[in-house]
């Protein structure tokens, strides 16, 4: 059968579908992904027959001017998902979440295409919540809040990468070095530039020595904290982006990172210990609650960006590198959200969907 993927243009969006895609390609199924155009660095690896990069927006400001460009844009994208599900015939489609989403599963949904919103977060999305009025809702998280009274809804885990799966491993306490990872999504997080070196100095010299830090910067941010690492001896590797973001995950003894859907799924499939600083201000709260569910579980540490200090987080690296086997309990917690065969329980969702069954 044909499966129409629609995914917004982003890592967290996109990784999901892709681990999809490639159970689907394995099945003997023909793949058709609709994204926007910020996905265009991203898909070198997406297993796909066909892509489309359809217009989409969201509505960014109330004035007259702003809402009647983001309805042009979005009726635009409706026209031509229309024209593709028209000449492809999908026999079900899949939406990964983010407003793109919305001109190819409002046209599927009108051409009577059977229909699954995945959610990734612990909270559905404003879109995922549009969407699952006429289609069955798939969650990463065992308790979603949001999603639609009466609507189907099946647990499946959030779908990761083959190098996610392959990076899982047994968690190795530290030894003389201590591997200390840190990330804050697809573009960074300029907090995180701005803490780590000073909460790095605070940290007493024999400690400080035995630190190996791999840390995601924005390329704006990547001289002035290389220059203040290095001003305090820290051995770093900086990058604003990791292709191979999963080894990297299973080398750490604690990663310091947002907690993005992708990255709550990574975490607890390969199984390392964090501390979880969600982005601040979102409208929903996803990164909160889905710090909440890996920190419930004893898995990572929620810390709010607000009371985040270098001297909180020098505390928290220090409490970690003084106990070995706390993080490696907190690692062996973190696989209780693990679902390593999320994409092959979509998939049967998907084939069982297609065949009729609600």
């Amino acid at each position: 059968m044909r499966v129409l993927l629609a995914a917004g243009g982003t890592g967290g969006h996109l990784f999901p579908a892709q681990a999809l895609a490639a159970v689907l390609k394995r099945r003997g199924h023909d793949v058709t992904l609709v994204t926007d155009r910020r996905a265009t660095g991203l898909l070198d690896a997406f297993p796909a027959d066909d892509v489309h990069l359809v217009a989409s927006d969201t509505v960014r400001a109330k004035n007259p001017v702003a809402l009647t460009r983001t309805a042009s844009s979005n009726a635009l994208g409706l026209l031509a998902c229309v024209r593709v599900i028209r000449a492809q015939r999908p026999a079900v489609a899949v939406g990964f979440g983010g407003y793109p989403t919305l001109p190819p599963m409002t046209a599927a949904n009108l051409m009577k295409v059977p229909s699954i919103v995945h959610e990734a977060n612990a909270v559905i999305g404003r879109a995922n919540r549009r969407l699952a009025r006429h289609a069955h809702v798939a969650t990463a998280f065992p308790v979603v809040e949001g999603v639609p009274a009466g609507r189907p809804t099946t647990h499946v885990g959030l779908p990761v990468r083959e190098a996610v799966l392959e990076a899982a491993s047994p968690y190795a306490p530290a030894g003389d070095d201590f591997h200390l990872l840190v990330f804050g999504g697809s573009q960074g997080a300029r907090v995180f530039a701005d803490l780590v070196p000073p909460a790095l100095a605070r940290l007493p010299e024999d400690r400080r020595a035995r630190v190996r830090l791999v840390q995601q910067c924005r390329p704006e941010d990547l001289d002035r904290t290389r220059a203040a690492l290095a001003g305090i001896g820290v051995e770093a590797d900086l990058a604003p982006f990791f292709r191979d973001l999963p080894a990297r995950i299973a080398w750490s003894h604690l990663v310091v990172c947002r907690s993005g859907a992708s990255t709550i799924a990574e975490l607890s499939v390969i199984g390392r210990p964090a501390l979880l600083v969600p982005l601040p201000g979102a409208l929903d709260q996803d990164q909160a609650r889905n710090a909440a569910a890996l920190d419930e579980l004893g898995g990572g540490k929620l810390v709010p960006q607000m009371v985040l200090s270098p001297a909180r987080l020098a505390q928290e690296i220090a409490l970690g590198m003084d106990d070995p086997q706390m993080l490696a309990e907190a690692a062996r917690k973190a696989q209780g959200l693990a679902r390593p065969d999320a994409a092959e329980r979509l998939a049967d969702l998907a084939e069982r969907i297609a065949g009729g069954s609600r």
